[in-house]
């Protein structure tokens, strides 16, 4: 099929700015968003924005790109929704490093209906950083959130009790490291103090105290407004998103990864929280990879469990307006 836009259907520019709106609400770390989106007529770009980039946490770029990856996902899902299926070229030019991804070759296959109920998914899904329920996670609602993350070619290992124990190690170890390291302070006091301007983490999702958790939470340097409850995560299932390679496109792939398997366990009314702090400290990252028996590098660790029914969900955490995001210059008049 060519990219022409088949008679009756919306033409596909319209298709190419709506996905790159969309994905506008893919997660990433700190809600810092650091994607911005190029609508040529029949492609799509993205581009890393690096005024967006944790300098101070994450140098080598790897959550940067993850979070890229959760968007580029997003997009994916809202091109199969209105019926396009892309050729996805990752890091298609190394003369220009932070292109990260191009959607190209434009297919019209048909709507999806499995992407139509996970576009959705994107509407609704948030982080919830308090304590989940006592329920535990059902075993066909893991296994379907695994090959979710599977087809994006990354592997999900859920933890046993005893690597449960480790991550909880890894995780106060990492916490210690960036709490004594004054420019993580200050760059994580910038990104909680910013949600007026579209970006950034507000007190309305923050616990107003430490959750009890297996695995600590991070400590955000602040006191949020969202109650925490009594609860604990003992139901908590604990989980580390890796593959075998180290490099900036499969780091891409990790946040495919995590899209794809954050909003399917959306769809099964699981509760996702990613858990960066531990991969983001080189000592306590190569903890985890022992946890992996070195078979591989971990890209992020995540909690799954199911959210208080007695707790109403927390708030969603500001977007960037599309204009600062989306680039539609060059389809435009």
């Amino acid at each position: 099929m060519s990219h022409e836009t088949p008679a009756g259907e919306r033409p596909l520019t319209t298709a190419l700015a709506e996905a790159a709106g969309m994905a506008g609400h893919a997660p990433s770390v700190h809600n810092t968003q650091p994607w911005h989106w190029t609508v040529l007529p029949d492609t799509l770009e993205l581009r890393v924005a690096r005024e967006r980039q944790l300098t101070a946490m994450d140098p080598a770029g790897r959550l940067l790109a993850i979070s890229c990856g959760t968007a580029l996902h997003h997009a994916r899902v809202a091109l199969a929704a209105e019926g396009w299926t892309p050729v996805v070229e990752r890091m298609p030019d190394p003369a220009q490093p932070d292109l990260v991804a191009r959607l190209t070759g434009m297919r019209h296959t048909g709507a999806d209906p499995e992407a139509m109920h996970l576009v959705q998914c994107m509407r609704v899904r948030h982080t919830d950083r308090r304590p989940v329920s006592d329920e535990p996670v059902p075993a066909a609602a893991l296994a379907e959130i695994d090959r979710a993350a599977a087809r994006e070619g990354v592997h999900l290992q859920v933890l046993d009790d005893a690597q449960k124990i480790q991550l909880a190690s890894a995780a106060q170890q990492a916490a210690k490291v960036e709490a004594a390291d004054p420019r993580l302070r200050e760059e994580l006091a910038y990104w909680t103090t910013r949600a007026d301007t579209g970006a950034g983490l507000p007190p309305e999702v923050l616990p107003e105290t430490a959750p009890q958790t297996t695995v600590p939470a991070r400590d955000f340097g602040r006191s949020g407004t969202l109650p925490v409850g009594p609860g604990h995560d003992r139901a908590a299932v604990y989980a580390i998103l890796w593959d075998t390679e180290d490099e900036p496109d499969s780091w891409l792939r990790a946040g495919e990864a995590l899209s794809a398997a954050w909003l399917t366990a959306t769809r099964l009314g699981v509760s996702l929280v990613p858990l960066s702090g531990v991969v983001e400290v080189d000592g306590t990252r190569q903890a985890l990879r022992q946890i992996l028996s070195g078979l591989g590098f971990p890209y992020i660790s995540m909690r799954l469990g199911i959210a208080d029914p007695t707790q109403p969900g927390p708030a969603h955490t500001p977007r960037l307006a599309a204009a600062q995001t989306v680039d539609t210059s060059a389809v435009r008049g």
